[in-house]
């Protein structure tokens, strides 16, 4: 259960998150990308925030999350810089990929019958037996 000083923290860091991770794709030159923050988790001691970023066109996001990982260090300071009047501590920051969206549009395709796992049972992910 999160408590409010979590969510409060999680909703500054997901606005700010936004526009930086935007405006280093800018700076970067990297035009045809697209980063959303989906949502971002702050542990219960506030010391580490994950965020969950889509990337479009989904076959950039691992690579992107892997570089975002690279430069937490300049993002977390970017963040501080902005935050620094509502956080006394910047959490650290963990990025993951986020492919909900993804996962929801091979659903549709699914249910519009473009790829029919009953056919073709390939297409779905084997999932390992515990």
């Amino acid at each position: 259960m999160e408590s409010n000083r979590q969510k409060k923290i999680a909703g500054v860091l997901q606005a700010d998150l936004a526009n930086v991770l935007q405006g280093m794709l800018r700076e970067a030159g990297q035009l045809g990308i697209i980063i959303s923050v989906s949502k971002v988790k702050v542990t219960t001691d506030l010391s580490i925030a994950k965020v969950y970023a889509s990337v479009f066109p989904a076959e950039k996001a691992n690579t992107v999350t892997a570089e975002l990982n690279e430069l937490k260090s300049k993002i977390k300071h970017q963040i501080a810089q902005l935050t620094k009047h509502q956080l006394r501590k910047m959490p650290d920051l963990h990025f993951y990929n986020d492919d909900s969206l993804e996962y929801i549009e091979n659903i549709e395709k699914a249910v519009k019958g473009q790829e029919n796992p009953i056919q073709n049972p390939d297409i779905l992910p084997k999932r390992k037996k515990t």
